[in-house]
């Protein structure tokens, strides 16, 4: 198996709702069969329907009752970047669920959980590089003694 993912996807309770938001946070995407495919520098986050999502990869799906043990990531440039951010969101209807702080490693970061439950982190790390088309690079972690 190839070390890369291609497509993120987002069981949503409503999809024209989970569409207006992303769209209130600057992405924009393709609806296509009741599904929205939004491309995300090399690979797509897709919304779906959650009871579509649950039954095609053939699993029972227990609702939205607390925490699923996965987060999603966007590092952005700068500290006030991630506020930026996290406004935007709480202004799209977000709930924050933990404010932007300076974190343990050096950098700057929060959560919010999208209108269907999915927590992203926004987080601004020194360490990280991003090129000009926002792709991280993981350092060598080896080479930092």
């Amino acid at each position: 198996m190839e070390q890369r993912i291609s497509l993120v996807t987002l069981g949503v309770a409503d999809v024209a709702r989970a569409k207006a938001f992303y769209e209130q946070l600057g992405w924009r995407g393709q609806e296509v069969e009741e599904t929205v495919f939004i491309q995300a520098g090399g690979l797509a986050v897709v919304l779906w329907g959650r009871d579509k999502l649950a039954d095609d990869a053939g699993i029972a799906d227990p609702g939205t009752n607390g925490f699923g043990g996965v987060t999603l990531a966007q590092n952005v440039r700068s500290r006030e970047e991630v506020d930026e951010v996290i406004a935007t969101a709480t202004k799209a209807g977000a709930t924050v669920t933990k404010p932007a702080r300076e974190t343990f490693y050096g950098g700057y970061a929060g959560y919010f959980a999208d209108l269907d439950g999915h927590v992203w982190e926004i987080a601004w790390n020194p360490g990280f590089a991003l090129a000009d088309d926002g792709t991280l690079t993981v350092p060598d972690f080896s080479a930092m003694g």
